[in-house]
Order: structure tokens, then sequence, then C-alpha cells
């Protein structure tokens, strides 16, 4: 799942926090619920963030498992959530007995593994996708994390807006209309300058510059790491290059609305149109109709700019703090099976990372009803085919990618501070701690 993260702290909190793990050990926590044994109910905690849909899921397991009880914590961002993460296991105590990891940041959790407790089980050979499973596996091989889902990406639009700038409104037509199979970020905003010229006053083609980037920057196979987990982002030509794009397109063009994601009035402005296409990775649907309330004319097209691109998806871990290691692992074990993650994706959107469930009926014969019945299941097992490239993250991805990267371009874009280059050169500059 996403990431809300932009514009947060959560990464500066963690630097102090992630200091203070060396002072503490690995013993177990306090814990919540009873100790295993004779006909006593356990009590299983799960901390997610964002929204899994786990209602359902924890019910149906508690009906199945009368002796466990689960308690449900759920952050409100990718970001709380890991902010929550680092404070408990430098203080050795409070984690969840399972505890969910946006993919963004866990290349840098692997480092500190020895917190997390090794799930390798005979039981899941062969349930992930070979990508997906390794990004669950510490350097020594431990398998660390279950994988949930994963994020592909097509284009949302708004039908009745795209009418009355006279361009196309079926699905079929805009993805041919962006370059089908050979859609670029070049054409998707030449087709951006073409509905500024006739779109309703104040409509802007995109949200945000950031939003558009994260879209760009994941077809890099290696954006701002070498395979070496050098930290290259301030001299990678290709970062730059997609910068000065994103930037252009969002000013000179006035392409974008300036809303930076997740804040409130990003929230509000799906009820006004103000913009007519935002990048679409599977799990946004759920949100966007939220956001959305009562306006008609949310679509998804299957094409994506420069192929296919991943954002998003996570893992289930379960740390060393929990008291209930054999409990914990069992409940994760179900929660990504592939039946959980058919369950998963009916019920909020996110796109599962097993075989299995991708080509299950239920989700290849899917049809999301707000969105026109476009047959989501069906363009987001495609979108997931069209993935080439995975982009290297390692430990430094996601403080370069969200306390610089994105706040830079929001300078520019939302905040309407800096110039482009100045705002660069700010970034520049803020790398240097990384290396």
């Amino acid at each position: 799942m996403m990431n809300k993260t932009h514009g947060r702290a959560g990464a500066v909190v963690a630097v102090s926090v992630v200091a203070a793990l060396a002072l503490v050990g690995c013993g177990g926590s306090d814990g919540d619920g009873k100790e295993a044994g004779g006909d006593e109910q356990i009590t299983l905690t799960i901390a997610t963030f964002n929204e899994f849909g786990m209602d359902p899921l924890i019910e149906e397991y508690q009906q199945l498992h009368p002796e466990i009880k689960i308690e449900h914590k759920r952050a409100a961002t990718s970001d709380e959530a890991r902010e929550n993460m680092y404070s408990k296991i430098a203080a050795g105590s409070g984690l969840s007995d399972i505890e969910y990891v946006e993919v963004d940041w866990m290349p840098e959790l692997l480092k500190y593994s020895e917190y997390l407790n090794d799930l390798s089980d005979p039981a899941v050979e062969g349930r992930w996708l070979d990508w997906k499973l390794k990004g669950g596996m510490d350097a020594e091989g431990r398998l660390i994390g279950y994988g949930l889902d994963v994020g592909p990406e097509a284009i949302c639009y708004r039908a009745d807006l795209f009418e009355q700038a006279g361009l196309p409104t079926d699905r079929a037509e805009v993805a041919e209309l962006f370059g089908g199979d050979n859609a670029s970020w070049e054409k998707y905003f030449e087709v951006g300058r073409q509905y500024l010229q006739a779109a309703p006053d104040g409509s802007k083609w995109f949200d945000e510059a950031a939003s558009i980037y994260q879209g760009m920057v994941n077809q890099l196979e290696y954006p701002y790491e070498d395979q070496d987990d050098n930290v290259i982002a301030d001299t990678n030509p290709d970062v730059k290059a997609l910068y000065d794009q994103v930037t252009a397109a969002a000013l000179d063009d006035g392409l974008s609305a300036g809303l930076a994601q997740w804040n409130d009035d990003w929230g509000q402005a799906f009820q006004n149109g103000a913009f007519a296409t935002i990048l679409c990775p599977s799990w946004i649907l759920g949100p966007i109709q939220d956001y959305a309330a009562g306006v008609t004319g949310w679509d998804v097209a299957n094409v994506f700019p420069g192929g296919g691109g991943n954002w998003g998806g996570s893992y289930a871990t379960v740390p060393t703090q929990t008291k209930h290691f054999d409990e914990a692992k069992a409940f994760a074990l179900w929660l990504t099976a592939p039946e959980q993650q058919v369950k998963t994706f009916e019920n909020a959107g996110l796109f599962p990372s097993t075989p299995d469930a991708t080509t299950d009926p239920a989700v290849t014969g899917y049809s999301h009803t707000f969105f026109n019945n476009a047959p989501t299941g069906e363009i987001y097992a495609e979108r997931a085919e069209a993935v080439t490239v995975l982009p290297h993250k390692g430990p430094n991805y996601f403080a370069v990618q969200n306390t610089a990267m994105i706040p830079a371009l929001r300078r520019v874009d939302v905040d309407k501070t800096d110039t482009a280059q100045a705002s660069w050169d700010k970034f520049v500059d803020e790398i240097q701690q990384y290396k």
C-alpha cells in the first residue's frame, strides 16, 4: 500500500530514534494478552496504516480461532507507522505482535532485522512474486516480511471534465490518447496542455508535481543509490532530468493544481474538479471514492506513461518483542495467503502480490462501480505485467525521497517559495548528509 508520506517529518524523527537502537537489547516486551496455554484466550495486536480493509478479516479470523482475540491499531499514514515502529524498537517494548511495513522504508528497516523474527516456513514456498519475496529478506537470507499488496499504476481521470474540454471519454480511447503501449510522459503532458485550452475554469491537469514525479522516478533502476548503496541522488542526471521535466510541466505549462497529496485541500479538491487526472496505483481507488463521494465521472484507463510502474506495497512483520510468536506468525501466514489477498483486493482495492491471487477470477473479473464499472481487476493485472523496472531502494531511499526531494518539489509547486533551480540547489545540499 502506499505511502501517505509526503510532507511529513517522520524520517527526521526517526534519525534520532535509529541512533538509539544500538543501546537496545533484543529482549521481549511487556506485551498484551495472556500467555499461551490451557483454554485461555490470547490477545494479539496488529498495527497497520492507511486502509487495508482489516475489519472483516479480523472478524473472520476470530470466528475461525475463538481462542484468539485481535486488537487492531491503525495509524493514519505510513509515516506515523514508521515513527511508531522505530520509537518502540528503541524503547525495547510496545510493538504490536504484527507490524505492517511500507515498501519504501522496508530497506531501511532491514538494517535492524535482528528486531524482527525470521518467518521462513515451507508453507510460503512459491507464494509470492520473486521480487516481492526478495524485498522481505534480510542480508542473511532471513524472511522477516510476508508480502501483502503491490501498487501497479494506471491513470484515473474525470470523464465529465474530459468531455467538457473536447477530449475522448471512453477508457480505451483515453488509453490511446496517451499513446497506448507507447505512452510517454511527454505525451501525457502534451494532452494536459490540450486540456487546459478548453478546461472548465480553474481546473488543472494533475494534483501536484510531487505525485507525478513519484510515478516517473519509480521507472528508474538506480535513482538515489547505486548498487552498493552509495547515494547518487544529487549527481544522477536522470533524476535531474525528471525534476526539470515535471517542474516545467507544473509551472511553465501550468498543469499542476499545486495541491499536496493527503492535505485537507487536496481531499476537498475531489469535490470541485480541481484536476482532471491523477496517477492511480490500485490502492488509491478507495481514497478517491471516499473523497469524491457523490461525484460522477471518475474512470480508470489501462495505460501508464513510460509503460508500467509500481507505487507502493507493504509487508507483515513479527517483531521479536512479541510474546506470542507462534500465534502471530500463524495469523500473518493466514493474512498473506492468496485467499485473503483476494478479499483485501475486494475490501480495499489493494492488488495482490501472490500469483495465485492475481489470476483468481474474483480479481480478474472485478469491476469497480464507482469508476464507471471499470474492469479494475483486469486493468491492474495488465498494469502489473507491464512493470519492467523496479527501482533499487537502499537504506537511504525513504529519507532522500521524503525529506529532500518531495519538499524540493513542493517549494516550487505548492508553496511557491523557490524557483526550480534554487530548490534543486537546496536539495543537493540536503543530500550531503546521506553520503
